[in-house]
């Protein structure tokens, strides 16, 4: 009697999400992450190298929160 080897449980996707997931219409990019739609959307089908050339672009992108915050603030 042969026995199937343990199942190995799925390794983590690293991704930059924080729960907080809003898009900015202005900029495209969402408020918690600064990704774009398109990136959110196909995610999980990146390779870990396509994966990380996103998350080091995200510090260099606009902070959404700033314009949303500037456009809120002259009502």
């Amino acid at each position: 009697m042969t026995t199937a080897p343990p199942a190995r449980l799925p390794r983590p996707i690293a991704t930059p999400c924080v729960k907080v997931c809003a898009v900015d219409g202005a900029s495209g990019y969402c408020l918690g992450c600064r990704r774009t739609l398109a990136e959110i959307a196909g995610w999980a089908k990146l390779s870990d190298e396509e994966r990380a050339a996103i998350i080091a672009t995200l510090p260099d992108r606009p902070d959404p929160m700033v314009a949303l915050m500037a456009a809120t603030s002259g009502r």
